[in-house]
């Protein structure tokens, strides 16, 4: 800042401090730092790592998480929660009694019946406990003891936009920091090589085009920037813009950073501006992925048995088991939260054609993914999400029989798992009625799921805030949020 403009600055300040609480609260708009970075409970640590001081609260069963997004919201009908009494009333209304008055979308609330549609594809008891899972999953029911199925997930949307954003962030409003940026600002990196978050997103073969994917489900919202997820994209330049031009070299690169680094120093130090801190961090983050990248996407030193595992697939760029092999590359280089996004589950039509397709998908790169952590060690410090924003409802949307029937979205209750990363394998928790429609033991809210993910990592969610908006903003919201114990390692 020029000497003269901060003289200027200083005496309009004197003026306004003398005006009583309605100048402080003018004054406080023109301080060149931002109240909320100057919170005294959130101090970083050393440049090594970039976490907040001290944290974890306590140790962690997990050093990394890997989230299975499946975007669109996955059938737990189908796939995990099938009942007897819904092949007896295969084809009959849904009692009103179940149904009650809970919201429908405008898909299915003009409908003159809601017949009720079992699962399709069959399905068996797996594991030591006998979980059911269905057959369309053949690869995932060999490794059910290793799962952690919660049947009682509820949430309050159920449109995909606010519903998807909800699960990512907390919230249902576009702005707020995602799960992913999140575990960045409170735990740092230990690799300073990639970035602490990495987010890719595939394109299933149920529902093509999907839902789409913003990039602000990975974004930093009011935190720094620098813990955004970065987006890998399939093909030659995985990172847009990472190369060097042509005619510029490794050595002049390192010159013009160094440069720019001065520049950048004196201007946060007068201005106070934490993202100006944050845009050197992403420059020699940027520097330093030229050389961590190709490494990390060349698979060319895998072998012929892992890239069996995941399935033919994995050889297409930006497919969900590429992505899968990916994930494993990563997380194995310690970078601390990956996710993966797959479109293409939103079967309001066809779902006797499109969620067999789907499922294929996912069904051997997610369980490939599953076994190679595990026989390399990392599941059991690697917390495994395979989440989905609603499931979807047990009467069929459009006539019973019908092959172009589907299913509609379903907020009330459905169905995701975890595994390793200090949950407990082979088992479920929580239970929905017999219709697979309400739930009746157990309830959990997705504020509970994120409280738990953050628990595994040694964070204490009610500790962890950061100061917005006027309110002290947690990633598991204002609202009452619980750890799940009973799923969780002693």
């Amino acid at each position: 800042m020029h000497p003269q403009q901060r003289s200027e600055l200083e005496q309009r300040r004197l003026f306004l401090g003398q005006l009583g609480i309605g100048g402080m609260a003018l004054q406080s708009l023109l301080q060149p730092t931002p109240t909320w970075a100057q919170a005294p409970r959130l101090t970083r640590q050393d440049e090594t790592s970039r976490g907040l001081v001290g944290l974890p609260h306590f140790p962690p069963r997990a050093k990394r998480v890997v989230c299975l997004f499946q975007s669109g919201g996955l059938s737990h009908v189908d796939l995990f929660d099938d009942k007897p009494s819904l092949h007896q009333h295969a084809g009959k209304d849904l009692p009103a009694s179940v149904k009650g008055d809970q919201r429908l979308t405008g898909m299915t609330s003009g409908q003159n019946a809601y017949p009720v549609v079992p699962a399709i594809g069959g399905g068996r008891k797996c594991g030591s406990d006998g979980r059911w899972i269905s057959d369309l999953l053949p690869h995932l029911q060999t490794v059910a003891d290793d799962l952690c199925f919660v049947k009682s997930v509820h949430s309050e949307a159920i449109n995909h936009d606010p519903a998807i954003t909800y699960f990512n962030t907390g919230n249902q409003q576009p702005g707020y920091a995602s799960m992913g940026a999140w575990i960045s600002y409170g735990l740092g990196s230990e690799n300073a090589n990639l970035p602490t978050f990495v987010a890719m997103v595939s394109q299933g073969t149920g529902k093509n085009p999907g839902q789409p994917v913003f990039s602000r489900l990975w974004g930093s919202g009011f935190l720094p920037s620098s813990h955004q997820g970065v987006g890998l994209r399939p093909g030659a330049s995985p990172v847009p813009y990472l190369s060097n031009p042509p005619g510029v070299s490794r050595e002049q690169r390192r010159r013009l950073l160094d440069d720019m680094q001065n520049l950048n120093q004196g201007f946060a130090q007068d201005s106070g501006d934490p993202e100006t801190l944050a845009r050197i961090d992403a420059y020699e983050m940027a520097f330093r992925m030229q050389v961590s990248v190709p490494e990390l996407t060349d698979t060319s030193d895998e072998s012929a048995e892992s890239l069996a595992a995941y399935g033919p697939e994995v050889q297409r760029p930006g497919s969900y088991a590429a992505n899968c092999l990916l994930a494993r590359r990563l997380l194995e280089r310690d970078v601390r939260f990956v996710q993966l996004f797959h479109r293409g589950w939103d079967q309001h039509i066809a779902l006797g054609q499109q969620l067999p397709r789907q499922c294929k998908d996912v069904d051997q790169p997610t369980t490939a993914l599953l076994k190679d952590l595990k026989q390399r060690g990392l599941l059991e410090d690697t917390l495994v999400l395979f989440w989905t924003e609603f499931g979807r409802t047990v009467f069929g949307q459009g006539a019973f029989g019908d092959p172009g029937m589907g299913r509609d979205h379903h907020g009330r209750c459905f169905t995701v798992w975890m595994a390793g990363g200090g949950v407990r394998g082979g088992m479920e928790y929580g239970a929905t009625d017999e219709f697979c429609y309400n739930v009746v033991e157990h309830p959990v809210h997705l504020r509970d799921l994120h409280a738990t993910v953050l628990h595994c990592l040694g964070i204490e969610h009610t500790k962890f805030s950061v100061p917005f908006r006027g309110l002290n903003v947690r990633l598991t919201g204002v609202e009452e949020a619980h750890v799940v114990h009973p799923i969780l390692l002693g």
